[in-house]
């Protein structure tokens, strides 16, 4: 298993790296031909001093393409990627190439009065590459991703630790198969402890760790220890001397737990951020720019749709088109969220309560917007109107907040950023039962400390996904 991991972690990475070389070099060759051959092109852009000979852009190339390639590696392009969503990766190679323009521009402008350059042909080379570059990530992260499904470059590991974070690690890995881990055991603090993980071994006390790495072929422990543990892990880098394997730590802080710990240096010393600022100004800028943007192209796009609805929603029962309610948002604001009334008019007569998938209280169409959301268009005018953004964690009424607050670890952290329409909760099949509201939260959570538009776009994809193929949607 070893030898096989090692060779894959080397091969793969190797690979991409001579599949980004050949796309840049026929972004090359293809934006060159684009330029200086491709007719209707040239109608366009007429060649007004002469086409330069080809074989100085492929010099060129030649130059550049180690020198974009260095960029790329600097940039963590070559790690295993353990699959990650395109979009994320597209949005790394954007900005690695338009790097790597700016440098090929300077390098003209030294060279210029050796290099008949044509600016144009740059421009189709940074489009050019963009395209060919994501392409051929495609599809080795494909042949990653298909790599893993066999088993093959996946790493063995076991887990050290016996809390809830123990258990959330192999709940993790266990569903997420390309994540490139298999769990094949645990060791614990105590000799006792073999009924914790049901259905994986219990290796046993941490101290045989060395013994049992050669013999399992554990190529990385997993620690996941409580915050008092710090003479435990002493002992146990002690013990462990000498022996060529990989800790991985996942901190287990019962009051402070953050899905993405940082590390700042001040004046030399090192501090951990346990809780940062979710979106600087210009995060929120891109955010609300994006919002506006794509709530304002769905809206004239289902237009004809939300008619219809509307339609059949006031033919079908009694009462008013829009079921306005009042939610909490960012920072604790409260404000009215709009949908398409799916529900009788009494249907909340005897107090607030959440919606199950055989409620008696849906109207004859009501059902069928719930499933497919269609009740949620309206929010988009929220979204327009600034109350809420496209994707964030679901707003919830201060009745519910109230209830859950005290007994839902950081609850009320979903409240730093704007609500939205989707969430990373919902795509990941959270959909606030009171079984799930703790597994809710925390996705909320990674969402809120991890945002990026990248992510946005791919929860946007997923609840398309979600939306026509989940049988959970009701």
């Amino acid at each position: 298993m070893k030898s096989k991991t090692t060779k894959t972690e080397v091969i793969l990475p190797l690979l991409t790296i001579m599949v980004d070389a050949i796309s840049i070099f026929c972004a090359f060759l293809f934006s060159y031909w684009l330029r200086f051959s491709f007719e209707p092109f040239k109608k366009i852009f007429p060649v007004t001093k002469g086409i330069p000979d080809l074989s100085g852009y492929l010099e060129f190339a030649a130059i550049v393409i180690p020198v974009w390639l260095i960029i790329f590696q600097s940039r963590k392009l070559y790690r295993l990627k353990r699959c990650v969503f395109i979009l994320d990766e597209l949005f790394a190679i954007i900005k690695c190439v338009s790097i790597g323009i700016f440098f090929a521009m300077a390098m003209v402008f030294i060279l210029k009065g050796d290099f008949p350059y044509s600016r144009l042909v740059f421009l189709l080379v940074w489009v050019n590459s963009i395209f060919f570059i994501t392409i051929g990530r495609y599809f080795t992260l494909k042949l990653e991703k298909n790599l893993y499904n066999r088993k093959v470059g996946v790493n063995t590991v076991a887990i050290l630790g016996t809390n809830e974070m123990a258990k959330r690690i192999y709940e993790k890995f266990s569903v997420d198969k390309f994540a490139g881990y298999n769990v094949i055991g645990y060791f614990s603090r105590n000799d006792n402890d073999e009924n914790f993980l049901e259905g994986k071994q219990f290796i046993g006390n941490y101290k045989i760790i060395p013994d049992k790495i050669k013999e399992l072929g554990i190529e990385k422990i997993l620690i996941s220890l409580p915050s008092d543990s710090h003479e435990t892990l002493l002992d146990l880098f002690k013990i462990c001397e000498g022996i060529n394997i990989e800790f991985m730590y996942a901190p287990d802080f019962v009051d402070l737990m953050t899905s993405r710990l940082r590390v700042e240096e001040v004046d030399g010393i090192p501090f951990m951020k346990l809780k940062t600022v979710p979106m600087n100004i210009w995060n929120r800028f891109l955010k609300r720019t994006f919002d506006i943007i794509v709530s304002f192209i769905i809206l004239i796009l289902l237009a004809p749709i939300m008619v219809i609805i509307g339609i059949l929603v006031k033919l079908t029962s009694k009462g008013p088109l829009f079921y306005e309610q009042e939610r909490v948002g960012l920072d604790g604001q409260k404000f009215m969220m709009l949908k398409f009334r799916s529900m009788l008019v009494d249907a909340e007569q005897s107090g607030p309560q959440m919606a199950s998938r055989n409620d008696d209280r849906y109207t004859p169409i009501g059902k069928t917007l719930r499933k497919f959301s269609l009740d949620e268009l309206p929010q988009f005018l929220n979204v327009l109107a600034g109350h809420m953004s496209i994707v964030g964690p679901r707003p919830e009424r201060e009745f519910f907040i109230n209830s859950m607050k005290e007994t839902i670890h950081r609850y009320l952290e979903r409240h730093r950023v704007k609500c939205g329409i989707t969430g990373w909760a919902q795509v990941n099949g959270a959909r606030g039962t009171d079984s799930s509201m703790q597994t809710r939260i925390d996705y909320d959570i990674y969402y809120i400390e991890n945002w990026s538009i990248a992510l946005d776009i791919k929860i946007i994809f997923k609840t398309i996904k979600e939306v026509f193929f989940s049988k959970e949607a009701f």
